[in-house]
């Protein structure tokens, strides 16, 4: 029985502070700790693709609880892996990942992630998504932000299929039309038009060009692999 001296005797459950916790959170912490439970379990000659498969598990739950120091931790090694291993896609995650952890190195993780995003035929939407980043990190005078939205309605135009194509291309081309708007105050189809020529915008091969220089800035020349020798293994059409 409560002391009635106690100071906590009289009080009610509304009169304790209860910290709210959402379904989302909760199954994330379980899900880091089964991961977690993995992790420990793992052998000493576990396979360095399972391995790193499961560190990006991890960072992914670190980074949906809003723990980003940790979520980096975890995910910044498993690029190197994914990348050894031509796991472009897994390799692109984790570099969007890192990028999202907002640590000194994320702006170099967005273009590390870029590159190998648009050279590989990866999911379009997965993509598009990293290169709109681009349209995001920019003012809105910027030149980059008008590459990047046009490479990546080119992207999925070029890569998306069926239903995916007309959602994802009627996406891009919205996101064309706000950074035409923004970049130079554009506001019908005619001058849209114009707008793209005058850029060069619609020449895919200089629209690479322009990329590759934007990347080698926002990395500032920090690549975490050898881009000569990935280019190397590339088929030759």
């Amino acid at each position: 029985m409560a002391n009635e001296d106690s100071p906590f005797y009289n009080l009610s459950i509304e009169d304790n502070p209860v910290i709210e916790v959402s379904a989302q959170e909760q199954t994330l912490a379980q899900d880091l700790e089964q991961h977690m439970r993995h992790w420990n379990a793992l052998p000493k000659d576990v396979d360095a693709l399972e391995k790193a498969r499961l560190m990006l598990d991890i960072a992914e739950c670190h980074l949906g609880l809003d723990d980003k120091p940790q979520a980096h931790h975890w995910a910044r090694p498993t690029v190197d892996t994914f990348v050894d291993r031509e796991e472009w896609a897994l390799a692109v995650d984790a570099c969007d990942i890192v990028y999202n952890c907002e640590q000194e190195d994320a702006l170099v993780a967005l273009g590390n992630g870029i590159w190998l995003a648009v050279t590989f035929p990866i999911d379009p939407t997965v993509t598009v998504q990293m290169l709109h980043y681009i349209v995001d990190e920019t003012p809105d005078d910027s030149d980059g932000a008008a590459v990047a939205a046009m490479l990546a309605h080119f992207i999925a135009d070029s890569r998306a299929e069926s239903k995916e194509h007309e959602n994802l291309t009627f996406l891009t081309t919205q996101v064309i039309a706000q950074v035409a708007k923004r970049h130079r105050g554009i506001e019908d189809e005619a001058t849209l038009k114009t707008w793209i020529a005058m850029y060069e915008l619609d020449q895919v091969d200089k629209l690479l060009q322009k990329m590759a220089l934007i990347l080698d800035t926002i990395t500032g020349g920090e690549w975490w692999y050898d881009r000569d020798a990935i280019r190397e293994r590339l088929p030759v059409n």
